[in-house]
């Protein structure tokens, strides 16, 4: 394992917390979330001390709790300033409602059209415009062309852009396919950010997923440091095998050999973009 990477300053960008004994999941989820899939707060906060992790963004799942955040702020309360949120709401949702959550440490609001759809979101222009307004992120996971058709209605919103997992390109399509170029060009906008993160989501070879490294360095060279962060998953919600977060630390440290790199994308852009301060 790179020694060096574990005394860097780091921010994980995306993490979940999963704890159904003390927030059961809903009634009507459509996954629940078992075994190594869960992970408590107090897990996590063991996690990021271990590996020299000092803040993380706890991402609301659509897994196990859907439309409830209690888990992930309760996780944020906890955490006396190391973590921030993004919320899972209605595209309905009030301005006085994210103004509430934004207070709360919630620096914005998920959107996974990977589960839902695109044409879940079509409606939701005053939900971006709130965002936009409160300074939000909308935080986006599609894959393979889903970002053709969704990132007209995120450059007109005005809203800050967080990409999810690389824009979770199809490996086999090359660099030249669209969703993947509907991706890098949200960097010419300068409020679209990209997460370095969730290769086991979209490769077709096993670890270190070398068919994954000519998605990143375009998206580092489309988005530069100063755009991109990076993240774990952890813990690995529905990943496709095992994952361990020190081999992952490790990819990082072989994808980006450079250390300066290293630091803009594990720590100055994040505690920049997010507002950690220490």
């Amino acid at each position: 394992m790179n020694v060096r990477i574990l005394d860097e300053p780091k921010v994980d960008a995306h993490v979940h917390v999963l704890d159904p004994v003390r927030f059961p999941y809903g009634a009507n989820t459509h996954y629940r979330p078992a075994g190594q899939e869960t992970g408590t707060a107090e897990q996590l906060f063991q996690l990021m001390d271990t590996y020299g992790v000092r803040h993380a963004l706890v991402v609301g799942p659509n897994s196990g709790y859907e439309l409830d955040n209690r888990c992930m702020l309760d996780t944020l309360v906890r955490s006396t300033g190391r973590c921030k949120g993004i919320a899972v709401v209605r595209t309905d949702a009030g301005f006085d409602e994210l103004a509430a959550l934004k207070a709360a440490g919630v620096i914005g609001v998920a959107w996974n059209a990977t589960h839902h759809g695109v044409p879940f979101y079509a409606g939701a222009t005053t939900l971006l415009a709130h965002l936009a307004a409160l300074d939000l992120f909308i935080d986006v996971q599609t894959e393979h062309d889903q970002m053709v058709d969704l990132a007209p209605l995120l450059v007109r919103s005005g809203a800050r852009i967080l990409i999810d997992h690389c824009g979770r390109p199809t490996p086999g399509a090359g660099l030249e396919q669209a969703g993947f170029k509907a991706v890098l060009a949200l960097a010419a906008t300068g409020r679209a950010f990209v997460k370095l993160s969730g290769h086991s989501k979209f490769t077709r070879e096993p670890f270190p997923h070398p068919d994954a490294r000519p998605y990143i360095d375009a998206l580092l060279d489309a988005f530069t440091p100063e755009g991109c962060v990076w993240a774990s998953d952890w813990p690995f919600l529905r990943a496709p095998g095992r994952l361990d977060y020190g081999v992952l630390l490790d990819l990082a440290a072989q994808l980006m050999p450079d250390a300066a790199v290293r630091r803009a994308v594990m720590w100055d852009t994040p505690r920049a973009l997010f507002g950690f301060d220490d």
